[in-house]
C-alpha cells in the first residue's frame, strides 16, 4: 500500500469551537472539523466566521483536517 495523501481544498470557517477547533463549509457543501497546522499554530492568526482558508483532509477521515493557510479575512 502507499502512503496515504491528504486532500487540498478551500473552505470556509462557520463556527469556532473548543479546543481551537474550526467548522469549516468546503466549496462542495460538506462540513469539516479542523484544526490549525503543526508549526504554523505558534504564528497563527485567530480565525472568524466568514474566513477562507485552505485546509488540508485527512485521507481516512473525511470529516477532519487541518488549515494551512489563511485566504482572505472577512
Amino acid at each position: 500500500m502507499g502512503i496515504d495523501q491528504a486532500v487540498s481544498q478551500k473552505a470556509e470557517v462557520v463556527e469556532l469551537l473548543p479546543s481551537a477547533a474550526y467548522r469549516l463549509r468546503l466549496e462542495n457543501e460538506d462540513t469539516v472539523v479542523a484544526h490549525a497546522a503543526g508549526s504554523g499554530v505558534k504564528n497563527f492568526v485567530r480565525l472568524r466566521p466568514g474566513d477562507r482558508v485552505r485546509v488540508e483532509l485527512s485521507a481516512r477521515d473525511k470529516t477532519r483536517g487541518r488549515i494551512v493557510e489563511l485566504l482572505a479575512k472577512l
